[in-house]
């Protein structure tokens, strides 16, 4: 298969299977979830300021001033996760080709960011996401309580902006052929995300907001 054969392949069928996997894996682990119910709770709710599932999505949001108080070295992964986090979703919806890509599968469009722009948005998001990573890997607890799935979950976020970036920049490999595999990274990210750690990204702010809308009953802020 040559080069333009490969694109073409993950361009089109390819692409459909790995849109398809990754929309039934998510509405179905999003049924599991929802699935799970939740229990009437029948004491009398202890309104109290700042204690309800909205302030805690805003809360949980931002970096919590004890942790960094006590350790002023937290403030590399906080930095960098958001960094890696926003820039990650900037160069997705906010590129002209992903745009453009976006246009074609469902008809919309929207104004997006200078290519210069979005290139050192990248290069931001990568070096960031090395750092999360180093950091991961150096620090003792982190290690410890870091499995497969964490840096599986991290090498499947990588790898799209990496060879993204490779090929915006024509690096190492002819465009035809690192576009295709920038496109084949998509693909195999969108097919595992429902089902590996990376579902977080659909169910964080439901989560947080279930948390403190039940812990917000008893009066008590998360």
């Amino acid at each position: 298969m040559n080069d333009l054969a490969f694109l073409t392949w993950v361009r089109g069928p390819s692409l459909d299977y790995a849109i398809s996997i990754f929309l039934l894996g998510l509405i179905w682990r999003l049924i599991e979830v929802f699935s799970l119910g939740r229990k009437h709770d029948l004491a009398v709710p202890r309104h109290r300021p700042g204690a309800s599932g909205w302030h805690t999505v805003f809360r949980r949001s931002l970096p919590q001033p004890a942790a960094l108080n006590h350790n002023p070295s937290t403030y590399v992964s906080y930095i960098g996760g958001y960094v890696f986090h926003f820039g990650f979703f900037a160069v997705l919806l906010l590129s002209a080709p992903h745009i453009q890509l976006f246009k074609s599968l469902l008809g919309l469009s929207w104004p997006g960011l200078p290519s210069r722009l979005v290139d050192f948005i990248a290069v931001l998001t990568i070096i960031a996401m090395v750092v999360v990573l180093i950091d991961r890997i150096t620090k003792k607890v982190k290690r410890f309580l870091s499995t497969f799935k964490d840096y599986f979950a991290w090498t499947l976020t990588f790898l799209p902006v990496l060879t993204g970036w490779m090929a915006v920049q024509h690096l190492f490999l002819p465009y035809t052929r690192m576009l295709a595999i920038h496109i084949l990274c998509v693909e195999i990210f969108l097919v595992f995300f429902p089902f590996t750690k990376l579902l977080h990204g659909a169910t964080t702010f439901g989560a947080r907001w279930f948390n403190g809308d039940v812990n917000g009953r008893k009066g008590v802020p998360v």
